[in-house]
């Protein structure tokens, strides 16, 4: 097994652990479709783009 020549300063330990602590995707609920989605994110409903509760997209045939 490996053994380090020098001991690791608690700051390069802490620089490695900075990614432990990641959280989910932060979702939302559109208040006019009740549908959830990323937020920030234009989302389709009934074959319609909706973004900020507005169709954006009628029609809308996602690839």
């Amino acid at each position: 097994m490996a053994h380090p020549k020098r001991r690791h300063s608690s700051t390069r330990r802490d620089k490695r652990r900075t990614h432990d602590a990641l959280q989910g995707k932060a979702l939302s609920t559109d208040p006019t479709t009740g549908e959830v989605h990323l937020m920030h994110r234009a989302h389709v409903f009934e074959g319609n783009l909706v973004y900020k509760g507005k169709v954006v997209v009628e029609g809308y045939k996602q690839v």
